[in-house]
């Protein structure tokens, strides 16, 4: 027989993406999931495949010093019968000199980027042909693979959809703000390979960090260092929490991932310009959806960050209501993280399921700044010892806080009530655009059996107490409408839930704030009122909060804090009220033109009208959406907008992908920035 001679070869790449759900990745080069079969077929020229006569060998390897022994290379024959816990080839079928392959990995492969060699052999005599290269991902669609998932709307929305909400706000008023995941867009997953091989473990160790590739808790761990650039080791964002942005991009700005991870890229691996929790959230969501493993933004109010880890958070304030003096401790309105769905076998059974990641730079875990994975169940269960950095992620939503009012001679009194942390924690529903719920994953119900035996393992003795019935009751409330440009009201509620008259002193006290806590100048101070309150009746204390008092004071955060401060003169009691308001941006109005359809022009006409009382400078609107444009659309306005005037512009899309899609729109000038709005678009497919 004369020697088998490879002439060409087909990688199917269309094909094997839709199977392997990566053709959104486009169509470049073979992406394929691990534990699933995909086809190649292979085409020798003079004489086809001779069974019996002519031996057919695969070499696949990834990293930079593969081998058998770390599971990054391995070398298999064509079979008839293959082993599951290993690489293998099948014979599909043959027709003449052409003949399909079935190749499979292991369902715990190593991901990455693979190069494959066939090894022909005929009498004793061989060939070698380089087939090319592919991208193994993780498998949420196979029941071996740890990051499987059994729903498949769960594992579109958490894996495959490129587009989301994340969840910011007050815990008194939560809304979201679209986000471009676009976890699928060109060069995405190049970039995300990429952060894995720049990340120091790899640089200290390379054939350890790839051979370690096949544990989603591992890469988790990778990715949430990564994201942020603390530890000096090329990550991708530099956050800033001070309001001075001059030199980057504000973390309002930001619509997407794609945008930050390509300018990381473009700058050889430089921190971008700047993020905070959600944008960091974000990012890490998109680089682990990328790589197949189910992710999704959690949104936690009220959020501690305890420094030294003793589960209460104190705070101290004057008999004005103003701060007395700086704590590191502190509480942020909301704070972001990711969850990551995974099994756990590495802990005792109970803990799979979805993980904790927080990238945002906060505390150091085992030397570096990353957080997590920290099973939910375990947070849920006060499991402290676990793996990893269950203390610090149960204190975000279980510290108590305690506020200290300092009086005119130093003596320190304890309110007797304290703030709720840990509340509302949300991420987006499943298919749909609305808020689900999840706080009942990481807490038990308040004053529950099961949640005190929790704070026992803890060793967490809660200080703070429920809404008693009995006594005086403080509480803040806001007129409707805390919109920038105009004037609000806010008051300070009392009732008296007793059966005798009470005297008090009510005080109230605005101050600008940032997401993190940290406190701004004042923008609003009543002097202190005393009030008659009859028994079971309610008074209210107003506290006008005017534009021109906050207008130069309120950062890119838009949040006020109000502080209300009582003094019971029966008992001596001092009661303390605590609300973050966030002063709302105008709504950015999307209108579709025309019927939408794929590869077919559309027009979006985009509208946003100033309601302030001075002309805004320096107008642009940033428009992206994966699958709707390609990259950004950037609109800048040559003149002023004037006050109470409307921007109104047309842009021209050409959607991509058919299916439901999100347009997402940015506004930014110098009074009012990071304005959001979005619009989903059913695009219909092209006609065949």
């Amino acid at each position: 027989f004369a020697d088998l001679v490879l002439e060409t070869w087909d990688l199917h790449c269309d094909r094997n993406g839709r199977e392997h759900r990566t053709a959104d990745m486009g169509c470049k080069q073979l992406v394929v999931r691990r534990g699933q079969p995909f086809t190649i077929t292979l085409r020798f020229s003079g004489r086809g495949y001779e069974e019996g006569v002519d031996k057919l060998s695969f070499n696949v390897e990834t990293g930079p010093c593969p081998s058998e022994t770390s599971g990054t290379s391995s070398h298999f024959a064509v079979t008839d019968c293959p082993e599951e816990s290993c690489w293998s080839a099948v014979i599909q079928q043959q027709d003449g000199e052409s003949l399909s392959v079935s190749l499979c990995s292991p369902a715990n492969a190593r991901v990455g980027r693979y190069s494959m060699t066939l090894e022909t052999c005929t009498d004793y005599q061989g060939s070698s042909y380089q087939i090319g290269d592919f991208v193994l991902l993780f498998n949420p669609w196979h029941p071996e693979d740890v990051v499987f998932m059994r729903d498949e709307n769960e594992r579109r929305e958490y894996v495959l959809s490129q587009h989301g909400l994340i969840y910011q706000g007050t815990c008194d008023y939560i809304f979201c703000i679209p986000w471009n995941f676009g976890q699928f867009e060109d060069d995405i997953l190049a970039i995300c390979l990429n952060m894995l091989d720049v990340n120091p473990k790899h640089l200290r160790d390379q054939s350890r960090d790839c051979s370690r590739r096949n544990d989603p808790v591992y890469i988790g761990r990778v990715v949430s260092a990564m994201v942020n650039c603390n530890d000096e080791d090329r990550g991708v964002l530099f956050g800033r929490w001070d309001d001075h942005y001059e030199d980057g991009m504000s973390p309002m700005a930001w619509i997407g991932s794609v945008d930050i991870l390509k300018r990381w890229k473009k700058f050889g691996c430089q921190p971008v310009k700047y993020g905070q929790c959600w944008v960091f959230a974000a990012v890490a969501c998109t680089v682990m959806r990328c790589l197949g493993i189910p992710s999704r933004v959690v949104t936690n109010y009220n959020s501690a960050h305890d420094t030294n880890a003793n589960l209460t958070i104190d705070r101290y304030v004057n008999e004005k209501g103003e701060q007395e003096r700086y704590s590191w401790d502190k509480i942020w309105n909301f704070h972001c993280w990711v969850e990551s769905w995974m099994a756990r076998p590495d802990l005792a059974a109970g803990y799979d399921g979805w993980q904790v990641l927080d990238p945002t730079p906060q505390e150091k875990s085992e030397g570096v700044y990353c957080c997590g994975p920290a099973p939910v169940k375990a947070i849920k269960e006060g499991d402290m010892l676990l793996k990893y950095d269950i203390p610090f992620i149960f204190a975000e939503v279980n510290a108590d806080v305690v506020y200290w009012v300092v009086q005119g001679d130093g003596m320190q009194k304890q309110s007797i009530r304290s703030s709720d942390v840990g509340k509302y924690i949300s991420t987006k529903s499943v298919g749909r655009d609305s808020r689900e719920d999840i706080t009942h994953n990481y807490k038990y119900p308040e004053g529950s059996e099961e949640e005190r035996a929790v704070f026992e393992k803890a060793e967490h003795q809660k200080k703070s107490v429920g809404e008693e019935d009995e006594g005086l009751h403080l509480r803040i409330k806001v007129s409707e409408g805390a919109n920038k440009g105009s004037d609000f009201d806010v008051f300070a509620v009392v009732n008296n839930n007793t059966d005798e008259e009470h005297v008090c002193r009510v005080t109230l006290c605005a101050r600008a704030t940032s997401h993190n806590g940290t406190l701004g100048p004042q923008c609003g101070l009543t002097d202190p009122v005393d009030i008659d309150i009859e028994p079971r009746a309610e008074k209210r204390v107003p506290l006008r909060i005017l534009y021109e008092e906050y207008r130069d004071k309120l950062t890119q955060d838009n949040l006020i804090k109000v502080v209300a401060l009582l003094n019971d003169h029966q008992t001596g009691d001092v009661l303390v009220a605590v609300r973050d308001i966030y002063v709302e941006n105008p709504p950015i109005k999307i209108r579709i033109l025309g019927e939408p359809m794929q590869n077919r022009k559309l027009v979006a006409e985009i509208s946003l009208v100033n309601p302030l009382a001075e002309p805004l400078n320096g107008c642009v609107f940033v428009v992206e959406g994966t699958g709707l444009t390609d990259g950004q659309l950037v609109k800048e306005l040559e003149e002023p907008l004037e006050p109470q005037a409307e921007a109104k512009f047309r842009m021209d899309l050409m959607p991509r992908l058919s299916g439901l899609q999100k347009l997402m729109v940015d506004f930014e000038s110098d009074q009012l920035t990071g304005v959001k709005g979005y619009r989903n678009v059913i695009i219909a497919p092209q006609p065949m």
